[in-house]
């Protein structure tokens, strides 16, 4: 396959990505109860994958560039800074606390939060198919399974801070362009090129371990470590599915 082709592929498969973060936050915005009774163990599974993915496939990748652990760690605090610090009471999953969400700016900052996020994951699926076709695909799973809980907590935090429907889903669109863009502009960006993919490895880090699995442990029960486990083994699986890794 040709690089153009990768790259094409990239960002289609981005797009598909993108897609399901709307959907997710479609789900909130009509109030689907079956996928709030599911969303437990979908947030586990997705957190085990993208951890695996993190830690054996995309961190040794990143570390092979001069300064990698460096741009690793400053990839982990974006996303720290962004959506723990510029924003208020973030977390994955539908938002209950609408005593707490009085202003449309609570909204606004999530939105902003998450933009970089977003980007990021799409300049993590450009950067693995730059590596190789089967990298670029597992990183493209482990994105797609954790897109759904992003838009249902934008479109949420959205709702719970005043904003329409409407709002909530263009929230959810931005989002979804950013991330498309992101994979777009990977392969033109010299560092990008160079260093986006270990930046995009301490994003993935962040979002598996310190948003994904601290969300599930709220939860009581053998369905959210199960679905840890059970993600984690999913990686193995479509690792030895994609033996040219």
């Amino acid at each position: 396959m040709s690089g153009s082709q990768m790259i094409l592929q990239a960002i289609g498969l981005t797009a598909l990505a993108a897609i399901a973060n709307i959907g997710g936050g479609a789900l909130i915005a009509w109030r689907s109860e079956q996928i709030s009774r599911v969303m437990p163990f979908l947030n586990a599974f997705g957190a085990g994958f993208m951890l695996a993915v993190a830690f054996l496939e995309m961190l040794p990748g990143g570390l092979e560039v001069p300064g990698g652990l460096t741009v690793v760690l400053v990839g982990y605090l974006i996303v720290h800074i962004t959506q723990h610090v510029l924003t208020p009471h973030f977390h994955f999953g539908e938002e209950i606390h609408h005593d707490e969400m009085s202003s449309p700016a609570i909204g606004l900052w999530a939105l902003v939060g998450l933009i970089p996020h977003a980007f990021f994951d799409g300049v993590a699926i450009s950067g693995g198919f730059l590596i190789s076709v089967e990298l670029g695909f597992l990183i493209f799973m482990a994105v797609l399974l954790h897109k759904v809980p992003t838009g249902i907590a934008l479109a949420s935090i959205m709702l719970a801070s005043g904003s329409s429907k409407r709002q909530a889903m263009k929230g959810v669109a931005v989002t979804s362009g950013a991330m498309i863009l992101g994979a777009i502009v990977t392969p033109v960006i010299e560092w990008l090129t160079h260093y986006g993919f270990a930046l995009a490895a301490g994003v993935t880090i962040y979002v598996a371990a310190s948003n994904l699995i601290p969300e599930t442990q709220h939860e009581r029960g053998w369905q959210v470590p199960t679905g840890i486990f059970v993600g984690v083994a999913s990686f193995y699986l479509a690792r030895l599915l994609l033996p040219g890794i």
